[in-house]
């Protein structure tokens, strides 16, 4: 990649940055799927406590104050620990902090002491009271060990650790019940605990396996971009060195005679160091050749590969028409706009489908001597109409651009060709490129290499 293409990404990264500071609703949009995922599960387990400080309030409101604020307290109480520890141990599980055990143990103590709490409440609580007292205390007294235990496992590594987990949680809400209330009871509350336990220790295990299933797929993706870059330049350092190794050998052996002749003072001197002119300037164009094919950009790539890059981000992509026929140079200009234009895809709103047309027709009715125009038109969703269409924006008609419609605009009117790209409806962004097709350059089309057959039969 070249200084000039690292400006522009950079220059693009900072508009984006900007208008995502403007546009604060879009944050969730311009997240990656494991950011989505892990932002989900976050909010998920967040809303854990909250549902326990919620049930727990509306059952204890039949319960007499003097009996009901104990238990209330000690609930907020363990609802405050449990929103800390749920924030801690995530960030444990994706690995940016150690292992919260001094949180994990306060927040397991005060659920226990909670649930004493409400154990009390119910030894004191008079002879023959209402059915709905008795209900109320029991229900707050598994909720303290359901979900300490349900956000506990959390913190632990192994499926094993969690099951003892829920028997620990299980048999000390039965010992304590017993403690403190007939066996019946107590045996009622401990079965309750530990299918309720049971049930939210399931859930937090499978939420933290799926998360990190989703880290480890995300870190696949980005070590196979890194692997497929690697594997990039040592082909282009083996290409070099089968260009340059032996050119350069002969130039060092023909350097080395022209200097004995030279010594000698022999006239085969001159003719030595002209054939190494010669062969330096071979040198050169060779090597010009193989940098511009490697940044030559091919259509039919370019098309296959826009499918299934927005695929794998989980845009619906559908591509018609195939640039066969068309002469190279268009090719090429068509090529760097299909690359630009889903790159703006990937970077810009939250899109859910894209649809890129090419065609090739007369401009209208015209005279022979006009020539065809190939049309490419990639029109995507997910676009907030707020901002598809200000000035400033990417790609707004009000603006340049940015510096990759700017770029992309100098590479089509190299080929005498257009750029149009500005919103195309509420929340729909196209960008079209038109580039004339002169009859005389379609025999310079040639015959597509491997690499292009092969894009071309599977766009086909």
């Amino acid at each position: 990649m070249t200084g000039t293409e690292d400006h522009e990404d950079a220059a693009t990264y900072g508009a984006t940055a900007q208008a995502a500071i403007r546009r604060p609703g879009m944050w969730w949009g311009r997240k990656g799927i494991a950011a989505k995922v892990e932002a989900y599960t976050r909010i998920s387990f967040h809303l854990f406590p909250v549902a326990q400080l919620v049930t727990a309030l509306l059952s204890l409101t039949p319960v007499p104050a003097r009996s009901a604020l104990p238990v209330a307290g000690a609930v907020l109480v363990h609802v405050v620990l449990g929103l800390r520890l749920t924030g801690q141990a995530l960030d444990w599980v994706a690995g940016r902090r150690a292992q919260p055990r001094r949180l994990l143990c306060a927040y397991v103590a005060c659920g226990f002491a909670g649930a004493a709490i409400a154990a009390l409440v119910l030894v004191k609580l008079p002879d023959a009271p209402p059915a709905t007292y008795y209900t109320a205390c029991a229900g707050t007294y598994v909720l303290f060990l359901a979900f300490g235990c349900g956000l506990g496992v959390l913190v632990l590594r192994t499926h094993r650790q969690s099951l003892v987990a829920v028997a620990v949680a299980t048999f000390g809400g039965w010992l304590l019940g017993s403690a403190l209330l007939p066996a019946p009871a107590a045996a009622a509350l401990a079965l309750s605990t530990l299918l309720s336990a049971g049930g939210l220790t399931l859930a937090s295990r499978f939420s933290v396996w799926l998360l990190q299933a989703v880290y480890e797929l995300d870190e696949a993706r980005h070590t196979r971009a890194r692997l497929a870059v690697a594997e990039e330049r040592l082909r282009f350092g083996r290409d070099l060195h089968d260009v340059l190794g032996r050119n350069l050998s002969v130039i060092a052996l023909k350097s080395e005679l022209a200097v004995r002749l030279a010594r000698r003072e022999r006239p085969e001197a001159v003719e030595q160091m002209a054939e190494v002119q010669r062969i330096a300037q071979e040198s050169q164009r060779e090597v010009r050749e193989v940098v511009r094919g490697y940044r030559e950009a091919d259509l039919y790539t370019e098309l296959l590969g826009a499918k299934g890059v927005l695929s794998a981000a989980g845009i619906t992509c559908t591509v018609t028409g195939t640039p066969t026929g068309l002469p190279r140079p268009v090719q090429a200009a068509l090529a760097w706009v299909v690359r630009e234009a889903v790159t703006n895809v990937l970077r810009h709103g939250s899109a859910a489908h894209c649809r890129i047309a090419l065609t090739v027709a007369p401009a209208g009715p015209r005279p022979k001597d006009r020539p065809a125009v190939a049309e490419l038109t990639v029109e995507n969703d997910g676009v907030p109409s707020a901002t598809a269409g200000s000035p400033g924006s990417p790609g707004s008609p009000g603006s340049p651009g940015g510096h990759g419609l700017a770029g992309l605009r100098e590479r089509l009117a190299a080929e005498q060709g257009t750029l149009e790209a500005g919103p195309a409806g509420k929340s729909a962004f196209r960008l079209v490129a038109r580039v004339p097709v002169p009859a005389d350059k379609a025999a310079e089309a040639g015959v597509p290499g491997e690499a292009t057959e092969q894009a071309r039969q599977e766009l086909e």
